[in-house]
């Protein structure tokens, strides 16, 4: 479960301070896809890069998981965020040099697994975006909608409990992000808690459950209507 009570982030400069978030407060219940919403500015991003323990914040608690993680070392962050959380971005942000089996690699080098798990996990995981077969080429020999569906293997080889999507399907065409979000919503059925943040109504709508932010915090305007689906109940193993 992810936690979050009265948060506060603001951004100081010389000259100015901007709060991107205000005495922001979210539940995400273990198993939920949720889509956060909201104009440009909002503070969505900044909600999203606190989650994901990649930000400090000023004021206010956060649990992850059952750890509070407001007075964890940079150390013990960088372990948690690298153990429960799995990061899907706009830009893919693959290493171009690496072929896609090394690229899904990087993240459980870090976690100092042995070789043998190493492979298992990598394989697994592009076999479940349907890439198995492209283990060994490089991304520039990828579309845009098999480069993401390899950032999101490379998100979910180290099995985790949270996957957080900053606008992944920013850069496709309508029917790869179609597929995309088929493939999340695999993903959530399979246990994965999802948090994704969107500026499409389309992909919000087939959420579980909407939030929308505005002016860093969270609004009662409710401007999608998620799809019913019940809550899954179990993680992955």
């Amino acid at each position: 479960m992810l936690a979050m009570r009265h948060i506060s982030k603001v951004y100081r400069t010389e000259l100015i301070e901007t709060h991107a978030l205000r005495d922001f407060s979210l539940d995400v219940a273990s198993g939920e896809f949720v889509a956060v919403t909201g104009p440009s500015g909002s503070g969505k991003t900044t909600f999203l890069n606190v989650a994901g323990l990649l930000e400090t914040f000023d004021t206010g608690s956060y649990a992850l998981d059952g750890v509070d993680v407001n007075d964890l070392s940079d150390d013990a962050r960088s372990r948690l965020r690298n153990e429960k959380i799995g990061f899907i971005f706009q830009s893919f942000n693959l290493i171009p040099d690496l072929d896609i089996f090394d690229n899904v690699d990087v993240p459980l080098r870090y976690r100092r697994m042995k070789a043998a798990e190493r492979k298992e996990r990598i394989t697994s995981a592009l076999d479940i975006v349907g890439l198995g077969s492209r283990a060994h080429h490089m991304p520039s020999q990828l579309s845009g909608g098999q480069q993401q569906r390899v950032a999101i293997a490379r998100a979910i080889a180290g099995d985790p409990k949270f996957l957080l999507a900053d606008e992944p399907t920013g850069n496709l065409d309508s029917l790869m992000a179609r597929q995309v979000m088929d493939l999340l919503e695999q993903i959530n059925e399979m246990g994965t808690t999802i948090v994704l943040v969107t500026h499409d109504p389309e992909l919000a709508r087939r959420a579980h459950r909407n939030v929308q932010v505005i002016d860093g915090q969270v609004s009662d305007y409710k401007p999608y209507e998620a799809r019913n689906v019940p809550v899954a109940a179990t993680a992955i193993a």
